[in-house]
C-alpha cells in the first residue's frame, strides 16, 4: 500500500474525528508496517488551552468557549509543528481541522509539496444544518451554544465550503463525497470503498 494523505473536511458535528479514529484502526491492521499520523488542530486546540501554560494558551481558553475560531496562525503552527516533528515520507497523513479557508488550503499546499505528498483523498461529509445542530446541542460541551453552532455554521458555509471546490479543481485530487446522516457504520464503510480499503 502506498502512503495516503486523506484530508476530511465536514462542519462540527458531521463526525470527522469518529470516523479518522476507525480509518486510523484500519490502516494500522491493514498495513502494519507504516506508521499512521493523525493530525487533528481542534483536539490540538483543546489541548493547549487546557495547559494553561501562558498568555497564549489562556486566551485560546477564554475563546475556545465562545465558538470563535482560532487565528490562522495558530492553525498552521499547529499543525505545521506536527508534521515537522513526525511526518516522513512512509507514513499515512490523516487530516482533521484544516484547512478551513482557502489561503489555508494554498499554505497546506506548500508544505504537501515539500514533503512530495501529490495525490489527495477528500472525504467530503456532507451534512445537513439540522442534523449538525441537533448532534452540537446533544454533546453537552460548553463551546456549544445555540449563538455559537450558528456562527460555526455560517463560517463553515461560507469560508470553508469553497475549500472542497478548490479541491475538486486540484489536479491529483479525488474528492468523495459521503452523506454524514448515514450511521457511524455506514459512513465508515462508504470511506473504505471511497478509499479502497474493502477486503
Amino acid at each position: 500500500m502506498t502512503p495516503k494523505t486523506v484530508i476530511f473536511i465536514g462542519p462540527q458535528g458531521s463526525g470527522k474525528g469518529t470516523q479518522i479514529a476507525e480509518l486510523d484502526k484500519v490502516l494500522k491492521e491493514k498495513d502494519p508496517a507504516r506508521r499512521v499520523l493523525d493530525i487533528q488542530t481542534g483536539r490540538r486546540f483543546r489541548a493547549m488551552a487546557a495547559s494553561g501554560e501562558g498568555y497564549t494558551e489562556k486566551h485560546i481558553q477564554d475563546t475556545l468557549n465562545t465558538g470563535v475560531l482560532q487565528p490562522l496562525f495558530l492553525s498552521t503552527v499547529l499543525w505545521g509543528d506536527a508534521m515537522r516533528t513526525h511526518l516522513d515520507d512512509q507514513c499515512h497523513l490523516l487530516i482533521d481541522g484544516f484547512p478551513r479557508i482557502i489561503d489555508e488550503a494554498k499554505v497546506l499546499e506548500s508544505a504537501l509539496s515539500f514533503y512530495g505528498r501529490d495525490y489527495v483523498d477528500i472525504i467530503n461529509l456532507d451534512t445537513p444544518e439540522e442534523v449538525v445542530r441537533e448532534r452540537m446541542s446533544s454533546r453537552a460541551r460548553p463551546d456549544d451554544t445555540p449563538d455559537s453552532i450558528e456562527e460555526r455554521l455560517k463560517w463553515y458555509r461560507e469560508q470553508t465550503l469553497p475549500v472542497v471546490e478548490y479541491y475538486r479543481q486540484r489536479s491529483n485530487t479525488k474528492v468523495h463525497d459521503i452523506n454524514g446522516e448515514l450511521s457511524i457504520d455506514e459512513v465508515h464503510n462508504e470511506i473504505l470503498k471511497a478509499l479502497d480499503l474493502v477486503n
